[in-house]
């Protein structure tokens, strides 16, 4: 009966460190999906936040056709036409515009609105008989390239 309850004793001894072996194992593994699921984590709110700046472009290029539909027969005219300048410095929330017309009025506000909700926001209208071309710019922040919305209506 002895040397059964010696063999036990080396084998229970042999086995202690194997145990924590595995726990180190299950450690790392853990540690290494718990790295991947930050990683993932971080690159949804990247692709989130420029989803977001892509909707802000897509109102953006909306309200300023919508306007040009309102005053039409300026639009037509040329009233509307601008090309891309120095972004506003800063957005003023409290801008009165204050043109010389509603076409002024309209571009100046769009401008302001462009420098408020996009990041370096700028914008251009062109337009080619009835049909406007409407560009919106903006910077998403991670390769310093400004990133361009093409929108065309017919007014």
């Amino acid at each position: 009966m002895k040397a059964f309850a010696t063999r036990g004793l080396r084998h229970a001894r042999s086995q202690r460190g194997f145990t924590l072996l595995e726990v180190l194992v299950a450690v790392l593994v853990l540690a290494i999906g718990l790295l991947g699921l930050a990683g993932l984590q971080g690159a949804s709110l990247r692709y989130n936040q420029d989803a977001h700046l892509r909707s802000q472009a897509i109102l953006l290029a909306y309200d300023i056709g919508d306007r040009m539909r309102a005053n039409r027969n300026a639009a037509l005219g040329g009233a509307y036409d601008l090309g891309f300048a120095a972004p506003p410095a800063a957005c003023d929330p409290q801008l009165d515009p204050g043109g010389a017309n509603i076409a002024d009025e309209d571009l100046g506000d769009w401008l302001n609105m462009l420098a408020c909700l996009l990041p370096r926001g700028n914008g251009a209208v062109q337009r080619n008989g009835d049909v406007a071309i409407i560009r919106v710019q903006w910077d998403e922040e991670r390769d310093g390239q400004l990133q361009t919305l093409e929108f065309r209506t017919r007014l």
